[in-house]
């Protein structure tokens, strides 16, 4: 599971440099500024949670049932909230309509939300050696 942890993490962590470089210099001419600023956002909140995969994919304080809850997590998380993030944001761009599918935005929030929660648990069950 770690290298599962570790090659998600780098993939999610690759395409967020790849499309936040696309948001700052393809997007600013095709879209509106507050479409741009919300692409950055989904941008953001992948790359933080391709860093939660690198830093839990290299740590033992997470079981590994708790490794495999946060990748699917995670995975789906950025998959609903980003993705549809991008979608909206470049929804002038598509002929489908985003819009009709804004609901998953918040349930990929809350799976993300959900994967901390999880790491939280983990954290908490460390025993202390004093």
């Amino acid at each position: 599971m770690n290298k599962k942890l570790l090659l998600l993490g780098t993939i999610l962590g690759l395409l967020s440099v790849i499309l936040g470089a696309f948001g700052a210099h393809g997007l600013k001419t095709l879209v509106s500024a507050e479409a741009v600023q919300s692409y950055e956002t989904g941008v953001r909140y992948q790359m933080y949670h391709a860093l939660l995969l690198l830093v839990i994919g290299s740590h033992s304080f997470v079981t590994q049932k708790s490794k495999t809850i946060i990748f699917y997590l995670v995975l789906s998380g950025i998959l609903l909230f980003s993705g549809s993030i991008y979608g909206l944001a470049t929804n002038t761009l598509t002929a489908f309509n985003f819009k009709s599918i804004a609901f998953v935005t918040p349930i990929g929030g809350l799976l993300l939300i959900l994967s901390w929660l999880v790491l939280l648990i983990n954290i908490l069950k460390i025993k202390q050696n004093n």
